[in-house]
C-alpha cells in the first residue's frame, strides 16, 4: 500500500482546493530529487522535443510554477504549467473544485485563478532547461497561455502570452478549451480560430525563442471540427493538438455534486476524450502530433490511446485519487506492455490500432 493510500483519508477530509494547496506547499517544502531514468523505449520525440516517458502532468494542477522540479522528480516525464494569463486574476467565487469519489472524477469551475505571468517567469527562467544532466529541474515543462476573463481582446493576450512565455517554455499550450471563461470556447469556432492562430504563428515568429505550440481543444465538438481544426493548425504552423480539455457534458453519474455545474475530469470523460482522439486522427492521419488527455488512470487506459494515435498522454484528475506515484505506475506498465508487444519502442506503437 502506498503512503498516499495512507494520507488520502486525510487529504479527502479536507475541501479539494485546500488540499490541492496543502500539496502545492508540501511539494515545495520536499527535499529535491533527480526525475527518474525511464527506460530507452519509452522515449518518445515530438515537435523536435525528447519526451523520456510519454506520461505527462497537464496543466491545471502546477498553475502558478511552483512545484514542475518535484513532480518531474516524483516520475512525470514533462510537466505543463498553467493557465497562466497576461495579469493576475482570482477565478470563479468559492467553492468551485469538487470530488465526485463514487465516479473517480472531478468538476472545477476554477476560471484560471493564477498569479499572472510575471509571478511565473522567474521561476522558469531559472531552472535549467531540458539538455542538462546537472540539475535536478531538468526536464520537459511545457507552459499552457489564457487569456484574462475581462480581457477586452482575447487574441491579444495570447499573442502576449506566447510572446512573454516563449523564452521560458520548453513548449507552449494555447488554451482555449476551458469552459469557464465565458466565451473563451468560441475562439474554436472558424473564423475566430483562424485570427487566433495567425496571431500566435506571428509573435511566435517575433518572440526571443521560437518553442513549439500546441492547440489544446474541448471534447465538447461537433462532426466536422476535428477537420476544421486541423487545418487551421495546419495553415498557422503549430507543431501539435491536446485533445482534450474537461466536458461540460454530464454522463451518468453517482456523486451528490453531479449538478455542480463546471468541466467535469476523470474516468466517466474516459470514453468521449478516446472518440475525439480519433477523430482527430482519422484527419491528421498521423501527421500532426497528437497528445491525449481526459479519464487516464492506467497502464491501459494510456496504452488505448497511444495505440489509437497519440504520442503523449496527460493525468491530473487520477492523481487525486491515486496519489502522484501514477506516473511512474503508468510508465512501468506501458513498458511492460510494450515488451509483450512486436514492437521495439513504444513510439513504433503509436496509431498501431487506429
Amino acid at each position: 500500500m502506498s503512503l498516499y493510500s495512507f494520507a488520502r483519508p486525510f487529504i479527502f477530509s479536507l475541501d479539494a482546493e485546500r488540499a490541492h494547496r496543502l500539496s502545492i506547499a508540501a511539494l515545495k517544502a520536499s527535499p529535491s530529487r533527480r526525475p527518474p531514468a525511464f527506460d530507452p523505449a519509452l522515449g518518445m520525440t515530438v515537435a523536435g522535443l525528447s519526451f523520456p516517458s510519454p506520461v505527462g502532468l497537464a496543466a491545471g494542477y502546477d498553475k502558478d510554477a511552483e512545484v514542475f522540479g518535484p513532480m518531474l522528480g516524483l516520475g512525470f516525464g514533462f510537466v505543463e504549467v498553467g493557465t497562466l494569463t497576461p495579469k493576475p486574476q482570482p477565478g470563479n467565487p468559492k467553492p468551485r473544485m469538487f470530488r465526485l469519489v463514487e465516479d473517480k472524477a472531478v468538476i472545477n469551475r476554477l476560471g484560471f485563478n493564477n498569479a499572472g505571468q510575471d509571478a511565473a517567469l522567474a521561476r522558469l527562467a531559472a531552472r535549467t532547461r531540458s539538455g542538462s544532466s546537472t540539475s535536478l529541474q531538468t526536464g520537459i515543462v511545457g507552459v499552457n497561455i489564457g487569456a484574462n476573463k475581462d480581457s477586452s481582446d482575447r487574441i491579444r493576450d495570447y499573442a502576449e502570452g506566447v510572446r512573454r512565455m516563449a523564452p521560458v517554455a520548453d513548449y507552449l499550450t494555447v488554451n482555449i478549451s476551458s469552459p469557464n471563461t465565458p466565451g473563451l470556447r468560441n475562439l474554436q469556432a472558424g473564423g475566430e480560430l483562424t485570427e487566433l492562430l495567425a496571431a500566435v504563428r506571428e509573435a511566435r515568429a517575433a518572440a526571443t525563442a521560437t518553442p513549439p505550440v500546441f492547440l489544446k481543444v474541448a471534447p465538447d465538438l461537433q462532426t466536422g471540427d476535428s477537420l476544421r481544426i486541423v487545418r487551421a493548425v495546419r495553415d498557422n504552423g503549430l507543431d501539435g493538438i491536446i485533445v482534450s480539455n474537461t466536458t461540460i457534458t454530464r454522463p451518468p453519474l453517482a456523486s451528490c455534486h453531479q449538478d455542480e455545474s463546471g468541466g467535469l475530469s476523470g474516468a466517466p470523460l474516459a470514453s468521449l476524450a478516446l472518440h475525439q482522439l480519433k477523430a482527430f486522427h482519422a484527419v491528421t492521419g498521423g501527421e500532426v502530433p497528437l497528445i491525449s488527455a481526459g479519464g487516464i488512470a492506467t497502464g491501459d487506459d494510456a496504452w488505448q490511446r497511444i495505440t489509437a494515435g497519440a504520442s503523449l498522454v496527460q493525468l491530473y484528475s487520477a492523481m487525486v485519487y491515486a496519489g502522484p506515484g501514477i506516473a511512474r505506475t503508468i510508465a512501468d506498465d506501458l513498458l511492460a506492455r510494450l515488451r509483450a508487444t512486436r514492437f521495439a519502442t513504444l513510439a513504433e506503437a503509436v496509431g498501431s490500432n487506429a
